[in-house]
């Protein structure tokens, strides 16, 4: 039986495994990206082209970017843009657009320009590559790198301070060292020209490396996910204090005895995820991004998911637009904050993994309550009625503001509905944001048309390697179809692989691998193809008999771009092979298991034929004891029976015979008293005649 229950410990554990790489799986194909950018800083004049937008309107500090969004930071402009695990940053003059963001790839347009690229962390899984009018770079290695396109765009600078990369165009690659300076000129045919970095820096560089410092070893880090976009603004914002109920709090400085989460912002319209909450604060984006808010003590604090840990398993932390629950007020719109242990359920179409993943990487919360929730509002879309949520009832908790402000980008702040806050407390709570179609501000942002970039810096035709999404839908378009479906968020849609966006061109195929060279001198050599990855051969009898995968190389190993896709596949093959051979694995266990237990039904049938024939066996004896025993008694009490009888005979016959005697003797007796009365007695005389009859 202990052995029965590990199995099937085991099958569980494993059919698990199983389900979250087909989660993965679909989450591939029909979920928003978990990761989006962050625009961090901006000084002076920095515009932003939404997605789908024809227009430039000033940029919002803490606004989430991806794909198809453009930022141009004009000739007094600076910009900063956020990821889990890198961060660009724009000079004056530079454009730069996201052409592709999603789990597994970083691609960046720039079109004009400079841009300084910091890689702190580069997974396995991952690339990424910036794209400019002569070269698509793939950035190799985790490091900092500058890319530099002139106005005309004719020529593209890539110096490498740290790190490692691989440029390609014209059918080369070129590899990149550190400590190098390379400028590729041309694009249908490439001119490289290397020399060693030199040790100048101007105030862009140093700008740069002065902001760097806030990554280095930030107090957040002890508290805080590496993965969560804005952590490391926090450490001069505000402090940290242990709970007994929730562990490590944030607590901000500097706001007042009025202040809640999600009151001081705006609700813009961001594709694939819809209403999206754009906070005030140099610091809002993490804490209304990721974990959860909770009142304690009299003060409000953020609850984040824990940091990666030794031997837990770790979840990256998954963006969403904003962890709010909403509240019916009428005409007007509320919400409040979402609380520890409480269960976010998107307003855009998503898959039931996408759910779990969302709220296990944001809070501790057990997948039997997230499961209970999803059921109600998602498959039976039923108002939550049977959750109780601990910010609904905190005085000033709730937000609310006019249905027009909500949906054209209106600060809340300034746009309070005047609802009767009492009946908050008791309302019925919805999850998913109201179902207004979101005005054309809404997409843009509340500030007004912002500088643009030069016409031929905006039609400039760029260099990919990577095949990037589709554009975008124009925001007309968006309207129109969000208007259709009564306001509902639209599914995202991951665009086919054959759609080629505009002005994207994609490098042609890489023939040879260049290094490069350093004045007039030209080293080449042909790129040698791919080694053929075996085919999987047939498992023996049990997959556990297996030898263990061995791991290849990893592609942070890679030296070329190629290399790296090389061994990309190779872990995709290897990750598909121990998926199958989990799959395997699973299926035989569980065919173990039935075996098991088909041999254990037979044994417990065997088991109760034996243990009826003992019954019966038994039953048999007894009865025929008990026949015997009846047997017995019946013979003993038949010759009671007869003891008794003849006793009664006997008793019969002797009280016949004394009755006999006693006759006998009474009859002698009788005789002898008539004799003596016989002799004494005189003769007897007549009878006197009746007193009637006469005498004669």
């Amino acid at each position: 039986m202990f052995g029965s229950g590990l199995l099937r410990l085991k099958v569980t554990f494993l059919s698990l495994a199983l389900l979250a790489g087909a989660q993965l799986a679909q989450a591939q194909e029909s979920d928003p990206p978990t990761r989006v950018a962050r625009l961090a800083y901006l000084d002076g004049a920095v515009s932003l082209r939404p997605s789908g937008a024809q227009d430039f309107v000033y940029a919002d500090l803490n606004r989430p970017l991806t794909n198809g969004d453009e930022l141009w930071a004009d000739n007094d402009g600076r910009a900063e843009l956020e990821l889990d695990g890198s961060v660009a940053r724009l000079s004056r003059d530079t454009s730069v657009s996201i052409l592709n963001l999603n789990d597994h790839v970083t691609q960046l347009q720039l079109s004009s320009g400079s841009l300084m690229v910091h890689v702190r962390r580069l997974g396995d899984d991952e690339s990424y590559e910036i794209d400019t009018p002569n070269i698509a770079f793939s950035i190799l290695r985790p490091g900092v790198y500058r890319l530099t396109v002139t106005g005309d765009g004719s020529s593209t600078a890539v110096a490498v301070y740290r790190g490692y990369g691989e440029a390609t165009g014209g059918g080369s690659a070129y590899s990149v060292n550190p400590d190098e300076l390379d400028t590729f000129s041309g694009s249908d045919t490439l001119q490289a020209d290397s020399a060693p970095l030199g040790r100048e820096r101007d105030d862009f560089a140093d700008w740069s490396d002065q902001r760097d410092q806030r990554y280095d070893n930030p107090q957040s880090g002890q508290y805080v996910s590496n993965d969560v976009v804005g952590a490391e603004d926090l450490d001069n914002q505000g402090s940290w204090t242990p709970t007994p109920e929730y562990g490590s709090v944030w607590f901000p400085a500097g706001v007042g005895p009025e202040w809640a989460p999600y009151h001081f912002g705006h609700w813009a319209y961001i594709a694939p995820w819809g209403y999206t909450w754009v906070d005030d604060r140099p610091w809002g984006f993490a804490p209304f991004h990721y974990g959860r808010w909770v009142s304690w003590r009299g003060r409000w604090g953020w609850v984040p998911a824990p940091p990666r840990a030794e031997g837990v398993a770790y979840v990256r932390p998954v963006y969403a637009p904003a962890l709010v629950a909403w509240v019916g007020a009428g005409a007007a719109v509320a919400w409040f904050p979402l609380g520890p242990r409480e269960v976010y359920v998107p307003s855009y179409p998503v898959s039931r993994g996408y759910v779990d993943r969302v709220n296990i990487s944001n809070t501790r919360v057990n997948t039997t309550v997230i499961n209970n929730v999803y059921n109600t509002t998602i498959v039976n879309n039923t108002t939550v009625r049977n959750v109780t949520y601990v910010n609904q009832r905190v005085p000033g908790a709730v937000m609310t503001t006019t249905a027009t402000a909500f949906q054209s980008a209106q600060p809340v702040s300034r746009n309070r509905a005047k609802v009767d806050a009492r009946g908050f407390e008791n309302a019925p709570v919805r999850v998913a944001a109201p179902a207004i179609v979101p005005a054309r501000q809404a997409f843009l942002g509340p500030r007004g048309p912002g500088s643009r970039p030069p016409q031929a810096v905006q039609s400039r035709v760029i260099i990919a390697r990577i095949r990037p999404p589709a554009a975008p839908l124009p925001i007309a378009a968006r309207e129109q179809a969000i208007r259709a479906d009564g306001g509902r968020v639209p599914a995202f849609k991951p665009t086919p692989a054959a759609e080629v966006r505009t002005p994207v061109r994609m490098a042609p195929p890489v023939k040879t691998l260049v290094s490069a060279p350093r004045v007039n001198e030209t080293v080449s050599r042909t790129l040698p193809a791919p080694a053929q990855v075996p085919a999987q051969s047939r498992p023996p009898v049990h997959v556990n008999e297996l030898p263990p995968m061995s791991r290849g190389a990893s592609p942070a190993e890679a030296s070329s771009v190629l290399e790296r896709q090389h061994l990309q596949e190779q872990q995709q093959l290897q990750a598909h092979q121990a998926s199958e051979r989990a799959q395997m694995q699973v299926q035989q266990e569980r065919e173990h298991q039935q075996l098991q237990e088909q041999e254990q039904a037979r044994q417990r049938d065997a088991q109760q034929a034996a243990e009826r024939a003992r019954a019966e066996q038994q039953a048999a004896q007894v009865a025929q004891q008990r026949q015997a025993q009846q047997q017995a008694a019946d013979a003993q009490r038949q010759e009671r029976e007869r003891q008794i009888e003849a006793q009664h005979q006997q008793q019969t016959q002797q009280l016949a015979q004394e009755h006999a005697r006693q006759q006998q003797e009474m009859a002698a007796r009788q005789q002898v008293q008539q004799r003596e009365q016989h002799v004494q007695a005189p003769p007897p005389r007549k009878p006197p005649p009746p007193p009637n009859q006469k005498q004669p």
